[in-house]
């Protein structure tokens, strides 16, 4: 069995005032943030290679923003198994690529999907904000990219599985307990490395080292994940476990991605990794507004 005897929750982050603060952007607690996903793979298992061109790619950041994105995370490698992706390959589709993005969307938080510490720092001197560590820390040496150039980090959970290998029969005592035992020591480790505190998000990295039953008790108890006071982001958008639940293949799993976003959101989750950002955004903005911190755009039935 993975992980050690069950906890309700690990190390508790000093939260300061709590503001997640990446590029020139700062998301107070009770505000949601929306990250883009642009896939810069012709072999996604979503849009299988639909913004992998650079003009489709940047047609695509365009309209991401237009729709109300407050971040956009590019990957270069598919992040499950596949054909093999050199460093070089992975530089090649992503670095000139962020530079671009920097000078037609100056404000624009851009975050990289990268467990590679040499792309890290390549693309962080292109002007990106956030270092998407899908991996959880797989090269060492990539917190300290994040450190050096004084940008973000987001700290994942695999269950120890290397960079693009698929899960098979993972067993923990508690797939929470561990999630949060991993991702809370990862989140130490960036702090002593020197990364801003107010830039570490954790992710429990929904599918990733999980089974669809991990992945759903991950959902339904994102609640203790938040409690560590660190920023949770959740990656769910048409993932597998939404598939397996529901019977449907990836393009047919936009109802289950947005209740599964709705629950992390009331749950307090705050960073969002999503395919489709104006069904994302009415969805939150809805939470919002039940949750208090944000107020009706009209509120006219029965009292005008």
């Amino acid at each position: 069995m993975r992980g050690g005897p069950p906890v309700t929750v690990g190390p508790v982050a000093d939260e300061g005032d709590g503001v997640l603060r990446l590029g020139s952007r700062s998301f107070g607690v009770g505000e949601f943030a929306l990250m883009a996903i642009v896939n810069r793979t012709p072999d996604s298992f979503f849009d299988r290679g639909a913004t992998y061109a650079n003009d489709a790619a940047y047609a695509a950041i365009d309209q991401a923003v237009a729709d109300g994105a407050d971040l956009v995370d590019i990957g270069g490698v598919k992040a499950g198994y596949g054909e093999p992706v050199s460093e070089d390959e992975e530089l090649r589709r992503t670095v000139d690529f962020v530079a671009g993005i920097r000078a037609r969307h100056p404000s624009l938080v851009i975050s990289v999907d990268t467990y590679r510490s040499v792309v890290a720092r390549r693309v962080a001197e292109a002007g990106a904000d956030l270092l998407n560590d899908t991996w959880a820390g797989a090269d060492p040496d990539l917190v300290y990219a994040a450190a050096e150039a004084g940008i973000g980090l987001v700290c994942s959970h695999v269950g120890g599985l290397s960079p693009r290998t698929d899960p098979h029969r993972m067993a923990y005592d508690d797939v929470v307990a561990d999630v949060i035992r991993t991702t809370t020591a990862l989140a130490d480790r960036a702090l002593a490395a020197g990364v801003r505190p107010d830039g570490i998000l954790i992710d429990p990295t929904h599918d990733f080292g999980k089974n669809t039953l991990q992945s759903l008790e991950l959902t339904r108890r994102l609640d203790e994940l938040a409690a560590t006071g660190w920023p949770v982001l959740v990656a769910v958008s048409n993932k597998d476990f939404i598939g397996e639940t529901l019977e449907l293949p990836p393009g047919q799993r936009g109802n289950g991605t947005l209740a599964a976003l709705t629950i992390s959101a009331w749950l307090g989750a705050r960073v969002f990794r999503v395919h489709d950002v104006p069904a994302a955004r009415q969805a939150l903005d809805f939470i919002a507004v039940l949750r208090g911190t944000a107020q009706p755009a009209g509120t006219r039935r029965s009292l005008a």
